[in-house]
């Protein structure tokens, strides 16, 4: 660690002189051969839910858990409210769109079914998962932009309530949307190319090969998904907490991603297995009332009110305690790497104690 004066440490000297932790060996305090010349190094400030320093990835899901829990009124009130209202929505389209389910379901058991029945079977179908992604896509940048906001003000120490946070992202709500459609096709668009070579080598007759090609196709497609999704991870936090545009915001991510990849893709699939894990434990006993309902058969699934609204109810409360967790680490590991790369901990630092003069 440089000690030359009028030079500012940056992230790395930090995170080397943090990693020391209290007093030891070589350090004054405590050990043998203690150097009476070389001053302790003083904790790391916490004025919130994580200390001022590059974190851990304990720390990091630590501080989304934390957040969620100490803010509770603000974080769950948020996403409980699009939970519901997006999920209110979604089952009653679902059940308007899929009233006639059980007279395409008979197709199956048709042996010959003309085309036009087919094309307007898939077309339903198709129709109705597009309704309902779309309205859980809107819910989905309500809660991220609302929910940044509530991490961002609990590192700091500071309640965030409701009202203010709406009023701190109502203004970038539209970049948001802007951001998460361009993002999503870029992903499943880069996916969808990979599949088109084998696609277009069955369509010629060769169904052998084409089978090969679109495997290995799809892998391929799902690697360039997987390292897009991560590059543009932190685009969100960079949109609404430096209030950049939606390309600007890309870039952004793109460049705090650089030399980290595997290192988020890490932290982001635990993060997305956790909350796997929670939404399945939640949706047990939906899937065990509805299995009741429908006599102890899996194989009907009978689109009726009664299952919808179970379903809806309990993909509310899965929603409502995953989506803290999701944009907690999101915007934590968009601050980490900030911290790491350009000694955010030390601006941050000084707004904590502004806030507490």
């Amino acid at each position: 660690m440089n000690d030359s004066p009028g030079r500012t440490p940056s992230g790395r000297d930090r995170a080397r002189a943090n990693s020391s932790g209290g007093p030891g060996w070589g350090q004054a305090g405590g050990g043998w051969g203690n150097n009476p010349w070389r001053p302790a190094v003083p904790p790391a400030p916490q004025p919130g839910v994580i200390p001022l320093r590059p974190l851990s990835v304990g720390e990091i899901l630590d501080g989304a858990f934390t957040t969620a829990r100490k803010y509770w009124r603000t974080a769950l009130g948020v996403s409980l409210t699009v939970a519901v209202a997006t999920q209110a929505v979604r089952t009653v389209v679902t059940g308007l769109w899929f009233r006639d389910l059980v007279d395409l379901s008979a197709l199956r058991d048709q042996e010959t079914a003309s085309l036009d029945e087919l094309v307007e079977a898939l077309k339903q179908a198709l129709g109705g998962l597009a309704a309902a992604s779309l309205i859980g896509l809107i819910g989905s940048i309500i809660a991220a932009a609302m929910l940044t906001v509530v991490v961002s003000r609990a590192v700091l120490g500071r309640p965030a309530p409701a009202g203010e946070t709406w009023a701190a992202a109502r203004p970038r709500l539209l970049s948001m949307t802007g951001l998460f459609c361009l993002v999503t096709l870029l992903i499943t668009g880069s996916f969808a190319v990979g599949l088109v070579p084998g696609l277009a080598l069955v369509a010629a007759g060769n169904e052998s090969g084409g089978v090969a090609l679109t495997a290995l196709g799809g892998l391929a497609g799902m690697a360039a998904a997987a390292w897009l999704w991560i590059r543009y991870s932190l685009a969100a936090p960079a949109l609404i907490l430096e209030k950049q545009g939606v390309i600007a915001a890309m870039r952004r991510s793109g460049k705090l991603v650089s030399g980290s990849w595997w290192r988020i893709f890490g932290i982001q699939l635990l993060a997305t297995l956790l909350v796997f894990v929670v939404s399945a434990i939640v949706e047990i006993p939906a899937g065990v009332i509805e299995l009741i309902m429908n006599g102890g058969s899996p194989d009907t699934v009978p689109v009726t009110w009664p299952s919808l609204i179970i379903s809806g109810i309990s993909a509310t409360i899965s929603s409502a305690l995953t989506l803290p967790i999701t944009a907690g680490v999101t915007a934590l590991l968009y601050m980490d790497q900030r911290i790491r790369r350009e000694s955010l901990d030390l601006e941050l630092a000084r707004a904590a104690g502004q806030g507490n003069e």
